[in-house]
């Protein structure tokens, strides 16, 4: 048993037993703490994807923009979404998971700026069993990634293979 608070990280244990495929029920909801997308992010995420378009780097042209400014790039959005959604999860869970499975019906829904701050609403929808393979099964997430405004920004359903 670990000392651990509720507030503090543990290492899942990748060689771990641990399944809590069972455990979930379809309909579960969950909202996630919030992440504020920063200069510094954007910065890194364009230089590691190779993704320096204007939209996301230039100030100067996007203050005459129907944006009106920069705009976070989509994939730095949804990439920090799948770390709010591994952040949300429990060190059983994380033992639980074996893969990230895939994403479907993903749509940009409105433009994430410098400095807003997303989190997501999730719905457990579908649950289906793998009786072959590594894992238990899937689960299939409904995602709406929020901003502070309460707009959805990008919506999507995203699968983990767990135990």
């Amino acid at each position: 048993m670990s000392d651990a608070s509720d507030d503090e990280w543990t290492p899942a244990d990748p060689d771990s037993e641990a399944s809590v495929f069972y455990d979930i029920e379809e309909g579960e909801t969950t909202v996630t703490e919030g992440r504020t997308l920063t200069e510094a992010d954007v910065s890194n995420f364009a230089g590691v994807s190779g993704d320096f378009n204007h939209l996301h780097l230039d100030a100067e042209r996007m203050a005459d923009s129907m944006f009106g400014e920069r705009i976070v790039h989509g994939t730095l959005v949804l990439s920090a979404a799948t770390g709010l959604l591994w952040q949300n999860r429990s060190p059983e869970e994380r033992a639980s998971v074996v893969a990230f499975y895939g994403i479907d019906e993903l749509r940009f829904r409105a433009p994430v700026y410098i400095d807003d701050t997303i989190h997501l609403e999730l719905t457990v929808t579908e649950k289906t069993e793998k009786p072959d393979g590594p894992g238990s099964g899937t689960v299939r997430y409904d995602v709406e990634i929020v901003n502070q405004s309460g707009v959805t920004v990008i919506s999507c359903e995203m699968l983990s293979l767990l135990r």
